[in-house]
């Protein structure tokens, strides 16, 4: 019972505060660092990537490995307390949605001119400083990237999209070097790729 009564109060005392637990790993760290899902009024398990759908907040760390455990060790009903639906593809399912949010950010700077595609226009943007993110398609040759990523060594580097995807973006077929100007959809690319990195880059054979 007192041991019942510690963890309520520890619950307690991270839902008044910033921080939020991980029901996998038991990490503590800020709810931005995060992933959290609700239960929906059908009792499925919905993953709030925007952080803004109502109700108990429930809170992973953003991998494809955690999320997959909570799945087939029914974690998520534990945490809500009470019986509910978990789609099987749930790290599928949120891997599409941050892959959209990304791919809509950058979409949203090249429309404000904030970013710009080809090998050319990049590496001058590059030299002139200018550059915050540099996305390189990952089906690309590592040579051509190498030589971008080593002009300016401190960038933010994301790989994570293919060649294909990123010229969905510019209105064309392929595109394989993109950069991004200093600002607020730079950052919020970076955030969002960091979330997507653990779905990627963290898949089981």
């Amino acid at each position: 019972m007192e041991s019942e009564a510690l963890n309520q109060a520890e619950d307690d005392e991270l839902r008044q505060g910033p921080n939020r637990r991980c029901i996998v790993t038991g990490t503590v760290t800020a709810k931005e660092n995060l992933l959290r899902f609700v239960v929906g009024p059908d009792n499925e398990v919905v993953p709030d990537v925007e952080g803004r759908l109502p109700g108990r907040g429930i809170w992973l760390s953003p991998r494809r490995d955690v999320v997959n455990t909570a799945v087939s060790k029914r974690l998520f009903a534990k945490a809500a307390r009470r019986a509910v639906s978990v789609p099987e593809d749930l790290a599928d399912r949120i891997e599409r949605l941050l892959t959209r949010r990304c791919l809509d950010a950058l979409a949203l700077a090249r429309r404000a001119a904030q970013a710009v595609c080809g090998f050319e226009k990049v590496k001058a943007e590059l030299k002139s400083g200018r550059v915050m993110v540099l996305v390189q398609a990952g089906d690309a040759a590592q040579d051509g990237r190498d030589k971008l990523k080593a002009l300016v060594p401190g960038v933010v580097v994301v790989d994570l999209f293919d060649a294909a995807e990123l010229g969905a973006v510019f209105g064309r077929d392929h595109a394989v070097h993109v950069c991004v100007a200093p600002g607020g959809l730079a950052r919020r690319l970076t955030s969002e790729a960091a979330f997507l990195a653990g779905f990627r880059q963290d898949r089981t054979p």
